[in-house]
């Protein structure tokens, strides 16, 4: 049997994942659960990157102990992960022992071989990244390109790593193998920094005690990146040798985003190469999920709504939308409008209402699934385009083109909605052609089944609803023609992905009343010592949604630094929840709590009205909780 080992990055747990961490997430896990379909013998792992500064900081300031801190919020990846059907096998936490000593244990070899010396750094460091900047990457503002906040000067005695002995071996290995970084942009960004020369990096720490000590010098810690990079090694068992790792290592795929391929594809291989390792087969770097052309960002609260809309469309939809809508390698724009579009016309017209109208008619004219006994026009041809798109699909998982692979698929879904179309099965119950009708509703739902298949790595409640439907108590992943036991009892079940609609239905216009004449209004003054007992702070709207039967109410979540709060405004006339998030806004802190249309409200939110309300804002950004005079 052959193997195949995927790994994702192992996420800061600095605060609880977002929609970038599921993206990759998700495109790891359709490769485990293909590669379990063709029978091959997986390791998927994921986790959490637990000694970093920026966990360290997020703990502190809520004044927990790092390890308190990481074991409140590793859960809530675990959690996410279940609610995204992911089917990893390991879920790996870096405070673990068999980490720590598998850290070192990898350290020590690096010594042991020469590679790693004492001295002195200076440099502009990333807190956010955990990254330093060597010069030619500075821009004049000494800004992060990533998180867009100011680089930190930092200067210590630190060990280094020389990786500026395997600049050679670096350069030669991704020449002869042209598919070890994905896509083909990476490639070229890491060949071009590689010939322009690379420099020793630093990898320990003296001024944190969060981390791994080093062990030839406690005084140091391992640093995160060094570290974190072991992860792959030491999860399957690399201090013992162990079977799971010398069955799984080298990795076939490590899965991540762009801004951190340089470290997989330089810094990561130097250090296997000088402790004489094999190499991961693949690279993959894919493209940034932004919203409203920004990069998602926990440091600067850009975020895509998940509980929303996996909520309102099933995470099956939100699945396939990231996977379909956008090509891996390259950035995607994430458009709630267009989700909405492809779960209504792929989802819900292409393959349910297939489904639906297929089992109508063997439900209508035959007790079970129907025997193919006649041959006819169209046949030949679904069942050579089902084998064509399955050599297809594997051509570009190869590739990691999940956006082709899917419209493969959906172009199979396509030709049977014309397949049904085309011999106007409906109307051939008549005895003498009721045989043909048995042979076009067979080839129908056999395609059916396969697709089934197919989409199960992207999809896979989806499939095993579909199989559930034509009869199967068992989900079947054969993909050979004719797999579909005849006689056995169909079951059209509800709509498998029922149509929604999010438009809210107009409200009839009110007759114009005569307008009254305006009446003066009189000033009421407030001693200055009661408006002093207001405690006015910046916060940061972090969700936003609407309230079942009050059009004119918002539920906001909203971040005040030191805790979250829930609050209950009255501008839905005027702000589209999507509008509303990442906005900085200014509320009423210490309000007693109101229950509004059974929804409890934490406090205020300032806000002008007129004809049209607007939110008390500010002019620049401000650190949130901070009080407002």
């Amino acid at each position: 049997m052959s193997t195949f080992y995927v790994t994702t990055p192992i996420y800061y747990p600095n605060s609880e994942p977002h929609a970038g961490n599921a993206y990759t997430t998700i495109a790891a896990d359709v490769l485990a659960r293909y590669h379990r379909l063709k029978g091959n013998e997986v390791c998927f792992l994921t986790g959490v990157d637990e000694h970093a500064a920026n966990v360290y900081n997020a703990a502190k300031e809520v004044g927990l102990s790092p390890q308190a801190y990481c074991d409140k919020i590793a859960p809530t990846f675990v959690k996410l992960w279940e609610r995204l059907n992911i089917s990893h096998d390991i879920f790996f936490r870096t405070t673990s022992d068999v980490h720590k000593r598998g850290a070192q244990k990898f350290l020590n070899v690096l010594y042991n071989n020469g590679d790693v010396y004492k001295g002195k750094y200076e440099g502009y460091y990333c807190l956010s990244c955990e990254e330093f900047f060597s010069e030619k990457e500075l821009t004049d503002e000494k800004i992060c390109p990533v998180h867009k906040l100011p680089l930190q000067w930092l200067e210590e005695e630190n060990y280094f790593f020389r990786l500026s002995k395997y600049q050679d071996r670096l350069l030669a290995h991704i020449h002869e193998n042209p598919d070890f970084v994905y896509p083909p942009a990476r490639r070229n960004e890491l060949l071009s920094f590689l010939e322009s020369g690379l420099q020793d990096v630093s990898i320990s720490r003296a001024s944190l005690s969060w981390g791994i000590p080093f062990p030839f010098d406690p005084e140091h810690i391992i640093y995160i990146w060094i570290e974190a990079l072991s992860n792959y090694i030491t999860a399957l068992g690399y201090e013992t040798d162990s079977e799971q790792y010398r069955t799984f290592w080298p990795a076939d795929v490590h899965m991540m985003g762009k801004d951190i391929t340089r470290f997989h594809a330089l810094l990561w291989p130097a250090m296997l190469m000088a402790a004489d390792l094999p190499l991961p087969k693949h690279i993959v770097g894919h493209g940034w999920l932004t919203k409203d052309g920004e990069a998602l960002s926990k440091t600067r609260g850009i975020f895509i709504d998940m509980d929303g809309d996996i909520t309102t469309y099933g995470v099956d939809a939100f699945r396939y939308y990231l996977l379909r809508e956008f090509s891996f390698g390259n950035d995607g724009d994430y458009r709630p409008a267009r989700l909405h579009a492809r779960y209504n016309a792929d989802l819900a017209n292409d393959l349910g209402n297939l489904l639906n109208r297929v089992l109508g008619l063997v439900n209508k004219n035959f007790e079970g699934v129907p025997a193919p006994t006649t041959s006819g026009e169209f046949d030949d041809e679904i069942k050579a385009m089902a084998q064509a798109t399955i050599d297809q699909l594997d051509a570009h998982i190869k590739t990691f083109a999940f956006d082709a692979a899917l419209e493969t698929i959906w172009e199979f879904v396509r030709r049977i909605n014309r397949y049904v179309q085309q011999t106007q099965v409906w109307t051939l119950a008549k005895p003498e052609t009721k045989p043909r009708m048995g042979t076009i509703l067979y080839t129908s739902l056999e395609a059916l089944r396969i697709i089934s298949v197919l989409i199960s790595p992207f999809i896979s409640d989806t499939a095993e609803k579909i199989q559930n439907q034509i009869g199967l108590t068992e989900f079947d992943t054969a993909t050979a023609w004719g797999g579909l036991p005849v006689g056995i009892k169909v079951s059209r079940g509800e709509p498998i992905f029922p149509r929604i609609d999010t438009k809210k239905p107009k409200q009839p216009k009110a007759e114009a009343k005569p307008k009254k004449k305006a009446e003066k209004k009189t000033t009421h003054l407030v001693a200055f010592a009661d408006f002093q007992k207001l405690d006015l702070r910046v916060a940061k709207i972090l969700t936003a949604e609407s309230i079942e039967g009050a059009d004119r109410l918002l539920k906001l979540q909203i971040d005040l630094g030191t805790e979250k709060r829930q609050l209950v405004a009255g501008i839905a006339e005027h702000y589209t929840p999507e509008e509303l998030v990442g906005k900085q806004v200014i509320v009423v802190a210490n309000l007693e709590p109101a229950t509004i249309r059974n929804v409890e409200s934490q406090g205020m939110v300032l806000a002008g009205s007129g004809d049209a309300v607007v939110l008390a804002t500010l002019e620049k950004e401000m650190p949130v909780g901070t009080q407002v005079r």
